[in-house]
């Protein structure tokens, strides 16, 4: 939002700077970004009236022009310009001048005449668009002479760059920041006329219709007898300091008006309105629309749209249509004054690219009650600036009238609240200079707030706006009276942090990665076309492709973050990473899965992956773990292994497929796992109880058998388990052998197995009937025999 200062001082009288004024501001909650004029650019050009003009004795299309610049002597200046004649005041670019955009502009000769400077069009001084004028800028007769420019257009005052919060609408607007800074600066707040006095009519009203509730208000007046021109010089001014374009008369005072008051107006050609009929509507989808810019935009359903009956006029709340926008020759005008729902407005003008100044205020849901405010204003100026007549109808549709709050809060509250001692009355003198509406009785404040002040709903609100204008900068600091006992982690915040724990011991580094990625990343580690990981939730808004979609699998980051590292030239990287999984369950929000994603590389560290897997099944004192052949097929298909904990899938883990690597770039064989922590966390028992020695000893027996290369020892040591019961204490592999001397396609592989009884001492025969029954059953289960 522009604050020209110029426009401010039309509604309060303040003296203060520029910097003391943004200072005030953003200590009061109006943050103000900064403090410039534009306009500063322009130097050393004044006004000038031509006294003489005579033809050039060198060249036709010159003509060579005595100046009056209020000094001892007039100068000469050499133009091509023709719309100009003997007495008109025109500004001049003197020598050593500089013009908008920076052109610097020096005295010299043309066809052999000395020129002294150069005449100005309202191009050349930032007043108007490129390619939009005739010639130069003729200025009004009562102009004083030889001063300099900015001071005649009133281009000279600072202009504050604030940053409105969306809970403050009805700070976009000069009117509202102009009763921030009287709360402020406790000064009188001169309110913009509205008295107006329309003529009687016999002409048929036009019609309203709202035919969706996301259209709260709409309100119409009818102006004839419209002259279409150039507005005066103190609205372009104020026009052009805010940042706004001059157009003509009308438009220009709509612009006017919604920076003055906060409403956005808008004015229709009324020969346009055929039907004598507005209608508001939803569209339905794919209607084309040229809007006044000149584009041809196509609508997306539930866009908010005017309509003549029928025909689409205008984008509600954002644009209206270029047929009918006003015309040079438009006489008779219909003004819109209107309230439309802010979400819906700022989706629309989000999808089809258009930011405007009406759809910054709409989006931020303004005040319904403001129509009435802008229509009675414009309707003024228009009578005061004599360019129609304003008929005696008004049109307004408002179903559902936006009501005041009211609250009491006692006075002792804020206090106490605020740590202060803010008497009863500056209380309800700063509460009624921001127009909310206070009285006091018995240390109670009984307040009613403006409509404009949606975000005033409970005594907290209050107490805000009086610390604000009170100064927090005067309020003395204290320490809060409050007891801040220290909570403890969740369950699931302290299993994690073991885990961290235990996986540095194991000499990883952590690496974090963006939750979002490319759906290519899944082609690039092989995950299959019919799996459920490729449904996918999409962001909106993606910064690009390879940020679009939510992750279902850490697999691709860790590889990116292991190619990485090969990148750059490390020998080797061991990795892990907690992070999220988001995966659609058909509700609205997705499913966040806590993953573990462990990646290594350097040399052959399958085995050495197992061991952490082992250690976290050890810490986390795990039951029935247990591995098999994993399918996954972004492992290498005979070194990967799924984790199994009793039935259910902990995870997975085993060295990277050649072809994910070639995907990724990388020569290093590599190693990844990958686990699903809510499993982990549940089974997970942190709680550990002292257990006597035990008194008698154990019997040691070791075993080595010969099986098939296929055979897993997994399956042997499920074996030990169900048939060694409560005798088999442990067991541990200690060899794994092939060779010349066993037969093709055999292995040997050779447990110590450890028995004992804790309640007596085993004897040989109690050992032999077990372990007997484990040799019976591996001959018989996988055909292996005794060495």
């Amino acid at each position: 939002m522009k604050l020209p200062i110029r426009w401010l001082k039309d509604y309060i009288d303040i003296s203060v700077d520029g910097k003391t004024l943004a200072d005030d501001l953003t200590l009061s909650g109006s943050k103000v970004e900064g403090l410039e004029n534009p306009f500063d650019v322009i130097q050393n050009v004044v006004t000038s009236k031509i006294q003489k003009i005579e033809a050039h004795p060198e060249a036709d299309k010159l003509v060579v022009c005595t100046v009056d610049i209020n000094q001892e002597e007039p100068i000469v200046i050499v133009t091509a310009a023709t719309n100009m004649k003997e007495g008109d005041v025109v500004p001049v670019a003197l020598h050593n001048s500089t013009l908008w955009e920076g052109v610097s502009i020096k005295k010299g000769k043309l066809r052999g005449i000395l020129s002294n400077g150069m005449f100005c069009s309202e191009e050349e001084l930032g007043l108007k668009e490129k390619g939009t004028c005739d010639g130069l800028m003729i200025m009004p007769e009562d102009t004083e002479i030889g001063v300099d420019i900015k001071e005649a257009l009133g281009l000279n005052g600072g202009i504050l760059d604030l940053e409105i919060t969306s809970n403050r609408p009805d700070c976009l607007s000069i009117l509202g920041l102009a009763r921030e800074t009287r709360a402020m600066y406790e000064t009188p707040l001169k309110k913009p006329s509205l008295t107006f006095h329309p003529i009687p009519s016999d002409v048929e009203p036009v019609k309203v219709s709202l035919e969706t509730p996301l259209a709260r208000r709409y309100m119409a007046r009818e102006i004839v007898d419209v002259t279409i021109g150039e507005s005066p010089e103190w609205i372009k001014s104020r026009l052009l300091e805010a940042g706004v374009r001059p157009v003509n008369n009308m438009v220009d005072l709509t612009n006017f008006v919604m920076l003055e008051i906060g409403q956005p107006l808008h004015a229709f050609d009324k020969r346009e309105i055929t039907s004598g009929i507005i209608r508001v509507t939803e569209a339905a989808g794919g209607e084309k629309f040229t809007t006044l810019d000149e584009n041809e935009r196509t609508l997306k359903e539930k866009t908010l749209l005017i309509n003549d009956d029928k025909t689409i006029i205008g984008i509600a709340g954002i644009m209206g249509g270029l047929d009918s926008e006003i015309k040079e020759d438009t006489t008779r005008v219909i003004l819109e004054s209107a309230n439309f729902d802010g979400v819906t407005t700022r989706n629309a003008s989000s999808y089809l690219n258009l930011r405007t100044e009406a759809s910054t205020r709409f989006d931020k849901d303004i005040d319904p009650n403001l129509a009435e405010l802008a229509l009675d204003r414009i309707c003024h100026l228009i009578e005061k600036l004599e360019i129609g007549k304003v008929l005696d109808y008004t049109v307004d549709v408002y179903n559902e009238k936006r009501e005041p709050n009211h609250l009491e809060v006692p006075v002792s509250y804020i206090n106490g609240f605020l740590g202060t001692e803010i008497s009863e009355e500056r209380m309800v003198k700063i509460l009624n200079d921001l127009e909310i509406s206070t009285d006091a009785k018995e240390g109670i404040l009984t307040i009613e707030t403006p409509t404009f002040r949606n975000d005033l709903l409970i005594k907290e609100d209050i107490a805000e706006e009086i610390a604000r204008i009170y100064g927090y900068n005067n309020i003395d600091a204290t320490i809060p009276h409050v007891n801040a006992p220290r909570g403890g982690r969740y369950p699931h915040q302290i299993l994690r942090r073991k885990l961290e724990e235990y996986l540095v011991a194991q000499g990883l580094y952590e690496s974090i990665s963006y939750s979002f990625i490319s759906r290519k990343d899944l082609d690039k580690v092989l995950i299959p076309e019919d799996s459920s990981l490729r449904d996918m939730v999409e962001i909106r808004n993606p910064l690009g492709e390879d940020f679009s979609v939510m992750r279902t699998s850490m697999l691709s980051s860790m590889m990116e973050s292991l190619s990485r590292n090969e990148a750059r030239s490390n020998d080797e990287a061991y990795l892990y990473e907690i992070g999220k999984v988001y995966l659609k369950t058909g509700d609205v929000l997705p499913e966040e899965k806590e993953m573990l994603t462990i990646g290594m590389y350097g040399k052959d560290l399958f085995f050495h992956l197992k061991g952490i897997v082992e250690v976290i099944a050890d810490e986390f004192a795990l039951k029935n773990v247990s591995f098999r052949r994993s399918g996954n097929p972004f492992f290498h298909p005979g070194k990967s292994a799924d984790i199994l904990l009793g039935k259910k899938v902990l995870g997975s883990f085993g060295e990277v497929h050649p072809r994910v690597l070639a995907n990724y770039n990388m020569d290093e064989a590599s190693y990844v796992l990958e686990m699903d922590l809510k499993t982990l966390y549940d089974s997970a028992d942190l709680e550990r109880k002292y257990t006597e020695i035990p008194k008698y000893p154990s019997v040691t027996r070791d075993i080595a058998v010969l099986v098939d290369d296929a055979v897993l020892v997994q399956e042997m040591e499920n074996i030990f388990r169900k048939q060694g019961g409560n005798l088999l204490e442990s067991f541990t592999l200690f060899d794994v052998y092939k060779g010349t001397q066993l037969p093709e396609g055999k292995k040997s592989v050779a447990y110590n197995l450890v028995y004992r009884n804790r309640e007596k001492t085993l004897t040989d025969k109690e050992v032999n009937k077990v372990h007997d029954k484990i040799v019976r059953t591996l001959e018989h289960v996988l055909g292996a025999a005794l060495r």
